[in-house]
Protein backbone atom coordinates (compact mmCIF):
# COMPACT_ATOMS: atom_id res chain seq x y z
CA UNK A 1 0.00 0.00 0.00
CA UNK A 2 2.81 2.41 0.72
CA UNK A 3 4.36 1.91 -3.12
CA UNK A 4 1.19 2.16 -4.18
CA UNK A 5 0.38 5.40 -2.43
CA UNK A 6 3.82 6.85 -3.45
CA UNK A 7 3.23 6.25 -7.37
CA UNK A 8 -0.54 8.14 -6.73
CA UNK A 9 1.42 10.81 -5.18
CA UNK A 10 4.40 11.09 -7.65
CA UNK A 11 1.88 11.08 -10.41
CA UNK A 12 -0.24 14.34 -8.72
CA UNK A 13 2.59 16.04 -8.97
CA UNK A 14 3.63 15.08 -12.53
CA UNK A 15 0.11 16.20 -13.43
CA UNK A 16 0.79 19.70 -11.32
CA UNK A 17 4.17 19.95 -13.44
CA UNK A 18 2.52 19.48 -16.51
CA UNK A 19 -0.30 21.90 -16.12
CA UNK A 20 2.22 24.51 -15.22
CA UNK A 21 4.35 23.79 -18.80
CA UNK A 22 2.15 26.12 -20.98
CA UNK A 23 4.72 24.76 -24.14
CA UNK A 24 3.21 20.92 -23.79
CA UNK A 25 -0.50 22.07 -23.05
CA UNK A 26 -0.21 24.16 -25.91
CA UNK A 27 1.01 20.97 -27.92
CA UNK A 28 -1.53 18.71 -26.54
CA UNK A 29 -4.21 21.20 -27.75
CA UNK A 30 -3.01 21.39 -31.04
CA UNK A 31 -2.20 17.71 -31.51
CA UNK A 32 -5.75 16.74 -30.65
CA UNK A 33 -7.52 19.23 -32.31
CA UNK A 34 -5.74 21.48 -35.55
CA UNK A 35 -3.34 18.96 -36.19
CA UNK A 36 -5.99 16.46 -36.88
CA UNK A 37 -8.47 18.71 -38.62
CA UNK A 38 -5.40 19.72 -41.32
CA UNK A 39 -4.20 16.23 -41.70
CA UNK A 40 -8.14 14.77 -42.73
CA UNK A 41 -8.87 18.10 -44.58
CA UNK A 42 -6.03 19.63 -46.38
CA UNK A 43 -4.51 17.13 -48.73
CA UNK A 44 -7.31 15.16 -50.12
CA UNK A 45 -6.54 11.89 -51.98
CA UNK A 46 -9.22 12.23 -54.52
CA UNK A 47 -9.03 14.75 -57.12
CA UNK A 48 -11.01 17.94 -56.40
CA UNK A 49 -12.40 21.10 -58.82
CA UNK A 50 -8.93 20.60 -60.98
CA UNK A 51 -8.90 22.72 -63.79
CA UNK A 52 -9.58 21.38 -67.22
CA UNK A 53 -9.57 22.43 -70.74
CA UNK A 54 -11.11 20.45 -73.92
CA UNK A 55 -9.13 21.18 -77.43
CA UNK A 56 -12.19 19.96 -79.70
CA UNK A 57 -10.75 19.74 -83.36
CA UNK A 58 -13.71 17.03 -83.63
CA UNK A 59 -17.34 19.35 -83.35
CA UNK A 60 -18.79 16.08 -83.26
CA UNK A 61 -21.78 14.86 -80.87
CA UNK A 62 -19.44 12.59 -79.40
CA UNK A 63 -16.88 15.50 -78.58
CA UNK A 64 -19.59 17.57 -77.24
CA UNK A 65 -21.18 14.49 -74.80
CA UNK A 66 -17.51 14.14 -73.43
CA UNK A 67 -16.42 17.75 -72.73
CA UNK A 68 -20.09 17.73 -70.82
CA UNK A 69 -19.02 14.63 -68.46
CA UNK A 70 -15.81 16.74 -67.25
CA UNK A 71 -17.25 18.82 -64.23
CA UNK A 72 -17.83 19.08 -60.40
CA UNK A 73 -16.85 17.61 -58.14
CA UNK A 74 -13.57 16.10 -60.03
CA UNK A 75 -13.21 19.09 -62.33
CA UNK A 76 -14.14 22.40 -63.10
CA UNK A 77 -15.86 23.33 -65.71
CA UNK A 78 -13.92 22.60 -68.72
CA UNK A 79 -12.68 25.53 -70.87
CA UNK A 80 -12.84 25.46 -74.78
CA UNK A 81 -9.08 25.83 -76.26
CA UNK A 82 -7.89 26.50 -79.95
CA UNK A 83 -4.60 24.01 -80.30
CA UNK A 84 -2.37 26.86 -80.42
CA UNK A 85 -3.07 27.88 -77.17
CA UNK A 86 -2.18 25.30 -75.26
CA UNK A 87 1.31 25.25 -74.24
CA UNK A 88 0.73 28.91 -73.43
CA UNK A 89 -2.06 28.02 -70.82
CA UNK A 90 -0.22 25.32 -69.33
CA UNK A 91 2.53 27.26 -69.26
CA UNK A 92 0.99 29.85 -66.96
CA UNK A 93 -0.50 27.51 -65.05
CA UNK A 94 -3.82 27.86 -65.70
CA UNK A 95 -5.11 24.15 -66.06
CA UNK A 96 -3.65 20.93 -65.01
CA UNK A 97 -5.00 18.98 -67.82
CA UNK A 98 -6.03 19.98 -71.02
CA UNK A 99 -7.82 16.97 -73.30
CA UNK A 100 -7.55 17.34 -77.28
CA UNK A 101 -9.87 15.44 -79.14
CA UNK A 102 -8.70 14.86 -82.79
CA UNK A 103 -10.56 15.73 -86.24
CA UNK A 104 -12.52 13.11 -87.28
CA UNK A 105 -12.60 11.38 -83.57
CA UNK A 106 -16.35 10.27 -84.20
CA UNK A 107 -15.97 8.94 -87.69
CA UNK A 108 -12.66 7.01 -87.07
CA UNK A 109 -14.13 5.65 -83.83
CA UNK A 110 -17.57 4.34 -85.53
CA UNK A 111 -15.45 3.38 -88.45
CA UNK A 112 -13.38 0.61 -85.91
CA UNK A 113 -9.84 2.31 -86.20
CA UNK A 114 -9.18 2.88 -83.12
CA UNK A 115 -8.77 7.03 -82.53
CA UNK A 116 -6.64 8.21 -79.62
CA UNK A 117 -7.05 10.98 -77.30
CA UNK A 118 -4.42 13.04 -75.94
CA UNK A 119 -3.98 14.62 -72.78
CA UNK A 120 -1.24 17.04 -71.67
CA UNK A 121 -0.86 17.00 -67.86
CA UNK A 122 1.03 19.93 -65.86
CA UNK A 123 2.84 17.58 -63.45
CA UNK A 124 4.43 20.54 -61.23
CA UNK A 125 1.00 19.99 -59.39
CA UNK A 126 1.92 17.12 -58.10
CA UNK A 127 -1.16 15.73 -56.55
CA UNK A 128 -3.35 16.60 -58.81
CA UNK A 129 -1.25 15.18 -61.75
CA UNK A 130 -0.91 11.43 -60.14
CA UNK A 131 -4.67 11.02 -59.80
CA UNK A 132 -5.76 12.74 -62.28
CA UNK A 133 -4.87 10.94 -65.66
CA UNK A 134 -6.99 7.98 -64.03
CA UNK A 135 -9.87 10.28 -63.60
CA UNK A 136 -9.70 10.84 -67.22
CA UNK A 137 -9.31 8.08 -68.76
CA UNK A 138 -12.16 6.82 -66.73
CA UNK A 139 -14.78 9.29 -67.47
CA UNK A 140 -13.49 9.30 -71.28
CA UNK A 141 -13.99 5.62 -71.78
CA UNK A 142 -17.47 5.50 -69.77
CA UNK A 143 -18.39 8.34 -72.21
CA UNK A 144 -17.13 6.64 -74.89
CA UNK A 145 -18.82 3.34 -74.31
CA UNK A 146 -22.57 4.83 -73.25
CA UNK A 147 -22.21 6.52 -77.06
CA UNK A 148 -21.09 3.09 -79.03
CA UNK A 149 -23.90 1.51 -76.69
CA UNK A 150 -26.49 4.06 -78.08
CA UNK A 151 -24.86 3.45 -81.54
CA UNK A 152 -25.94 -0.22 -80.98
CA UNK A 153 -21.84 -0.63 -81.73
CA UNK A 154 -20.83 -2.31 -78.67
CA UNK A 155 -21.33 -6.08 -77.47
CA UNK A 156 -23.98 -7.62 -75.99
CA UNK A 157 -23.94 -6.41 -72.64
CA UNK A 158 -23.09 -9.71 -70.01
CA UNK A 159 -25.60 -11.74 -67.95
CA UNK A 160 -23.78 -11.09 -65.16
CA UNK A 161 -22.39 -7.15 -63.81
CA UNK A 162 -19.95 -7.27 -61.11
CA UNK A 163 -22.03 -4.61 -58.50
CA UNK A 164 -19.48 -2.94 -56.15
CA UNK A 165 -20.81 -2.02 -52.50
CA UNK A 166 -18.02 -0.13 -50.44
CA UNK A 167 -18.33 -1.36 -46.83
CA UNK A 168 -17.35 1.17 -44.03
CA UNK A 169 -16.73 4.32 -46.09
CA UNK A 170 -19.54 4.18 -49.00
CA UNK A 171 -18.29 7.55 -50.30
CA UNK A 172 -14.57 6.90 -49.82
CA UNK A 173 -14.42 10.14 -47.86
CA UNK A 174 -10.70 10.25 -47.81
CA UNK A 175 -10.78 12.34 -44.44
CA UNK A 176 -11.98 9.70 -42.10
CA UNK A 177 -8.83 7.75 -42.93
CA UNK A 178 -6.43 10.14 -42.52
CA UNK A 179 -8.59 11.62 -39.55
CA UNK A 180 -8.02 8.27 -37.41
CA UNK A 181 -4.34 7.75 -38.99
CA UNK A 182 -2.98 11.41 -37.49
CA UNK A 183 -5.08 10.59 -33.97
CA UNK A 184 -2.78 7.04 -34.07
CA UNK A 185 0.02 9.26 -34.34
CA UNK A 186 -0.13 11.54 -32.27
CA UNK A 187 -1.34 9.29 -29.47
CA UNK A 188 2.24 7.51 -29.80
CA UNK A 189 3.78 10.89 -30.51
CA UNK A 190 2.66 12.37 -27.21
CA UNK A 191 3.47 9.44 -25.29
CA UNK A 192 6.97 9.40 -26.02
CA UNK A 193 6.86 13.15 -25.33
CA UNK A 194 5.39 13.66 -22.37
CA UNK A 195 6.87 11.33 -20.03
CA UNK A 196 10.74 11.71 -21.95
CA UNK A 197 9.74 15.66 -20.81
CA UNK A 198 9.06 14.90 -17.63
CA UNK A 199 12.25 12.67 -17.15
CA UNK A 200 14.62 15.90 -18.48
CA UNK A 201 12.57 18.42 -16.42
CA UNK A 202 13.53 16.51 -13.22
CA UNK A 203 17.11 16.48 -14.27
CA UNK A 204 17.06 20.03 -15.52
CA UNK A 205 15.65 21.44 -12.95
CA UNK A 206 17.58 19.85 -9.98
CA UNK A 207 14.43 18.01 -8.50
CA UNK A 208 15.77 14.40 -9.45
CA UNK A 209 18.24 14.35 -6.64
CA UNK A 210 15.64 15.43 -4.39
CA UNK A 211 13.64 12.50 -4.82
CA UNK A 212 16.57 10.46 -4.49
CA UNK A 213 16.68 11.68 -0.65
CA UNK A 214 13.50 10.10 -0.43
CA UNK A 215 12.15 6.95 0.65
CA UNK A 216 11.54 6.36 -3.09
CA UNK A 217 12.74 3.04 -5.68
CA UNK A 218 13.25 3.65 -9.03
CA UNK A 219 10.08 1.50 -9.92
CA UNK A 220 7.41 4.43 -8.30
CA UNK A 221 9.34 7.15 -9.96
CA UNK A 222 9.21 5.76 -12.93
CA UNK A 223 5.36 4.31 -12.31
CA UNK A 224 4.10 7.29 -11.43
CA UNK A 225 5.13 9.22 -14.87
CA UNK A 226 3.68 6.20 -17.08
CA UNK A 227 0.49 6.13 -15.40
CA UNK A 228 -0.05 9.80 -15.30
CA UNK A 229 1.13 10.79 -18.48
CA UNK A 230 -0.71 7.76 -19.92
CA UNK A 231 -4.06 9.42 -18.43
CA UNK A 232 -3.59 12.79 -19.90
CA UNK A 233 -2.87 11.75 -23.38
CA UNK A 234 -5.62 9.03 -23.40
CA UNK A 235 -8.08 11.44 -21.58
CA UNK A 236 -7.23 14.29 -24.61
CA UNK A 237 -7.23 11.01 -27.32
CA UNK A 238 -10.84 9.83 -26.36
CA UNK A 239 -12.23 14.29 -26.32
CA UNK A 240 -10.76 14.32 -29.42
CA UNK A 241 -12.42 11.08 -31.38
CA UNK A 242 -15.75 12.08 -30.50
CA UNK A 243 -15.44 16.15 -30.60
CA UNK A 244 -13.53 16.54 -33.45
CA UNK A 245 -12.87 12.95 -35.47
CA UNK A 246 -16.58 12.30 -35.40
CA UNK A 247 -18.23 15.72 -34.32
CA UNK A 248 -16.59 18.11 -36.75
CA UNK A 249 -14.98 15.45 -39.63
CA UNK A 250 -18.16 13.15 -39.53
CA UNK A 251 -16.48 10.15 -39.38
CA UNK A 252 -18.79 7.29 -38.20
CA UNK A 253 -17.93 5.93 -35.13
CA UNK A 254 -19.16 2.71 -34.02
CA UNK A 255 -21.82 2.97 -30.57
CA UNK A 256 -19.04 1.32 -27.91
CA UNK A 257 -15.37 2.34 -28.71
CA UNK A 258 -14.18 0.35 -25.22
CA UNK A 259 -11.87 -1.91 -27.08
CA UNK A 260 -10.58 0.73 -29.04
CA UNK A 261 -9.86 2.85 -25.38
CA UNK A 262 -8.44 -0.43 -23.50
CA UNK A 263 -6.22 -0.82 -27.07
CA UNK A 264 -5.11 2.83 -26.57
CA UNK A 265 -4.44 2.42 -22.79
CA UNK A 266 -1.85 -0.63 -23.63
CA UNK A 267 -0.40 1.64 -26.74
CA UNK A 268 0.30 4.20 -24.06
CA UNK A 269 1.90 2.25 -21.49
CA UNK A 270 4.47 0.94 -24.19
CA UNK A 271 4.99 4.65 -25.81
CA UNK A 272 5.46 6.25 -22.13
CA UNK A 273 8.25 3.29 -21.38
CA UNK A 274 9.83 4.33 -24.52
CA UNK A 275 9.76 7.77 -23.30
CA UNK A 276 11.44 6.81 -20.09
CA UNK A 277 13.92 5.18 -22.54
CA UNK A 278 14.78 7.52 -24.20
CA UNK A 279 14.84 10.54 -21.79
CA UNK A 280 17.48 8.61 -19.90
CA UNK A 281 19.65 8.62 -23.19
CA UNK A 282 19.32 12.56 -24.04
CA UNK A 283 20.69 14.92 -21.81
CA UNK A 284 18.98 17.53 -22.98
CA UNK A 285 15.21 18.29 -24.83
CA UNK A 286 17.06 18.99 -28.26
CA UNK A 287 19.30 15.82 -28.23
CA UNK A 288 15.51 14.39 -27.46
CA UNK A 289 14.16 16.26 -30.33
CA UNK A 290 16.56 14.42 -32.52
CA UNK A 291 16.15 10.92 -31.37
CA UNK A 292 12.60 11.36 -31.76
CA UNK A 293 13.11 12.42 -35.57
CA UNK A 294 15.12 9.04 -35.80
CA UNK A 295 11.95 7.07 -33.50
CA UNK A 296 8.83 8.45 -34.71
CA UNK A 297 9.39 8.82 -38.43
CA UNK A 298 9.95 4.86 -38.91
CA UNK A 299 6.88 4.32 -36.19
CA UNK A 300 4.23 6.83 -38.26
CA UNK A 301 6.14 5.83 -41.95
CA UNK A 302 6.07 1.28 -41.41
CA UNK A 303 3.27 0.99 -39.19
CA UNK A 304 0.46 0.56 -41.52
CA UNK A 305 -1.29 3.98 -40.67
CA UNK A 306 0.05 5.68 -44.07
CA UNK A 307 1.09 2.67 -46.39
CA UNK A 308 -0.32 -0.73 -46.09
CA UNK A 309 1.66 -3.19 -44.79
CA UNK A 310 0.98 -5.95 -47.74
CA UNK A 311 3.29 -3.30 -50.16
CA UNK A 312 5.91 -3.10 -47.82
CA UNK A 313 9.04 -5.53 -48.40
CA UNK A 314 8.76 -8.98 -46.74
CA UNK A 315 11.42 -8.04 -44.18
CA UNK A 316 10.09 -4.69 -43.03
CA UNK A 317 7.07 -6.45 -42.11
CA UNK A 318 8.45 -8.66 -39.34
CA UNK A 319 10.99 -6.02 -38.22
CA UNK A 320 7.94 -3.78 -37.44
CA UNK A 321 6.07 -6.54 -35.56
CA UNK A 322 8.46 -5.44 -32.59
CA UNK A 323 6.87 -2.12 -32.58
CA UNK A 324 3.85 -1.20 -30.31
CA UNK A 325 2.35 1.23 -33.45
CA UNK A 326 1.91 -1.43 -36.18
CA UNK A 327 -0.37 -3.22 -33.97
CA UNK A 328 -2.12 -0.19 -32.70
CA UNK A 329 -2.93 0.76 -36.02
CA UNK A 330 -4.20 -2.49 -36.85
CA UNK A 331 -6.37 -2.68 -33.99
CA UNK A 332 -7.71 1.07 -34.57
CA UNK A 333 -8.89 0.37 -37.36
CA UNK A 334 -10.69 -2.97 -36.95
CA UNK A 335 -12.51 -1.24 -34.17
CA UNK A 336 -12.75 2.31 -35.42
CA UNK A 337 -13.91 1.47 -39.11
CA UNK A 338 -15.13 -1.98 -39.00
CA UNK A 339 -16.94 -2.45 -35.76
CA UNK A 340 -14.45 -5.04 -34.57
CA UNK A 341 -14.75 -6.79 -31.02
CA UNK A 342 -12.65 -8.13 -28.26
CA UNK A 343 -12.93 -11.67 -29.90
CA UNK A 344 -11.70 -10.31 -33.32
CA UNK A 345 -8.62 -8.25 -31.78
CA UNK A 346 -7.38 -10.27 -29.05
CA UNK A 347 -3.92 -10.78 -30.73
CA UNK A 348 -3.03 -7.55 -31.23
CA UNK A 349 -4.23 -6.35 -27.30
CA UNK A 350 -1.80 -9.61 -26.73
CA UNK A 351 1.00 -7.98 -28.54
CA UNK A 352 0.81 -4.64 -26.99
CA UNK A 353 0.36 -6.31 -23.58
CA UNK A 354 4.01 -8.14 -24.29
CA UNK A 355 6.21 -5.25 -25.65
CA UNK A 356 4.96 -2.89 -23.50
CA UNK A 357 6.25 -4.93 -20.56
CA UNK A 358 9.35 -5.47 -22.58
CA UNK A 359 9.75 -1.59 -23.13
CA UNK A 360 8.78 -1.10 -19.69
CA UNK A 361 11.61 -3.61 -17.99
CA UNK A 362 14.20 -2.47 -20.22
CA UNK A 363 13.20 1.04 -19.27
CA UNK A 364 13.09 0.74 -15.79
CA UNK A 365 16.83 -1.31 -15.98
CA UNK A 366 18.00 1.89 -17.75
CA UNK A 367 16.42 4.24 -15.20
CA UNK A 368 17.95 2.65 -12.50
CA UNK A 369 21.44 2.62 -13.78
CA UNK A 370 20.99 6.49 -14.46
CA UNK A 371 19.96 6.52 -11.17
CA UNK A 372 22.92 5.03 -9.44
CA UNK A 373 24.87 6.89 -11.17
CA UNK A 374 23.84 10.35 -9.78
CA UNK A 375 23.83 8.58 -6.32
Amino acid sequence: MRVLANIWFLGGKELRSLLHDPAMLVLMLFAFTAAIYSAATGTPETLQRAPLAVVDEDHSPLSRGLRADFGPPYFLPPDLLRTQQVDAALDAGRYTFVLDVPPHFQRDLLGGRGPQLQLSVDATRMLQAFTGGAYVQAIAQRAIAEFEQRARLSEPRPAARLALRNRFNPALTPSWFGAVAELINNITMLGIVLTSAALLREREHGTLEHLLAMPLSPLEIMAAKVWSMALVVLLGACTSLWLVVHGLLGVALPPVTAVFVIGAALQLFAVTSMGIYLGTLARSMPQMGLLLIMILLPLEMLSGASTPRESMPAAVRWLMLGAPTTHFVSLSQATLFRGARLAQVWPQLLALCAIGALFFVLALGRLRRAIGALA
